[in-house]
């Protein structure tokens, strides 16, 4: 393994070198990177949920690539290694499993979890629940990590009619907002749409993947009733054709 991974380090270490390295590669930045950093890891994500193992072996590849990448650049830099990226998660690793790694006393828990990780940001210098949410993440994903983090301070609601009761709130925002006040009350509506799943202890992006799937599943299968004509048909024919398609799936 060790062979394999010098390997890929000299190969990235080639492409980046300024005489005989690869033109694109040497005009990337971390910036530029970012991108297909982030799109590496959800094509890993879609690998797992479809099963597709061999498929996962290239993909988790290609998101090791994009880690020794950033790992390059910022040797080049001098601001640190690929051996320091080990060693900084080899560390952050013992430390937040001290019953396996350290005295061996108790058990590993989500509270304690919480515990170990609220240090670190403390030792960051840290001070708000929100610090350390990235920016970065997909929309749905922070809304449930802001609220997750605000649940653990107390500032959450007891049950779902509270957030339920949000929610009606915000669509009447939104239906009475003036033009240039829309998209702040639609961001509301959706962050109350979050809060209020999270209540269920329903994962919001793992519902929306799934609703998405399925509209993506039904919608072809209207395309593949109506053949070449579909774009023609009214929308009451369409919806027709959604009808027979959801009475297809449950009656299969």
């Amino acid at each position: 393994m060790t062979n394999q991974l010098d390997r890929l380090l000299t190969i990235m270490a080639t492409l980046r070198d300024p005489e005989r390295g690869c033109e694109w590669d040497l005009a990337q930045d971390f910036s530029t990177i970012a991108p297909y950093t982030i799109e590496e890891a959800y094509e890993v994500a879609d690998a797992i949920e479809r099963e597709a193992m061999d498929e996962l072996r290239q993909e988790l590849g290609d998101l090791l690539l994009q880690v020794v990448f950033h790992a390059r650049m910022a040797e080049e830099q001098n601001l640190f290694s690929f051996n320091d990226v080990a060693r900084a998660i080899s560390d952050k690793m013992e430390s937040r499993h001290p019953h396996i790694f350290g005295d061996g006393s108790g058990t590993m828990d989500e509270r304690r979890w919480e515990e170990l990780k609220a240090k670190e940001r403390e030792a960051k210098g840290e001070q708000s629940a929100m610090d350390g949410v990235a920016r970065a993440l997909p929309a749905l994903l922070r809304a449930d990590k802001l609220q997750k983090r605000a649940a653990r301070t107390g500032f959450d609601w007891p049950d779902t009619n509270g957030p339920a009761e949000k929610l009606r709130e915000e669509m009447q925002e939104l239906a009475e907002a003036a033009q240039e006040e829309r998209e702040e009350e639609a961001g509301d509506l959706l962050f109350a749409a979050v809060n209020l799943v999270r209540a269920y202890g329903i994962a919001p992006e793992n519902a929306l993947r799934a609703a998405n799937d399925k509209f993506e599943r039904r919608f072809k299968g209207m395309e593949a009733k109506a053949g070449e004509k579909f774009r023609s048909l009214s929308l009451a024919e369409q919806e027709q054709l959604w009808q027979d398609v959801k009475a297809d799936e449950k009656s299969a």
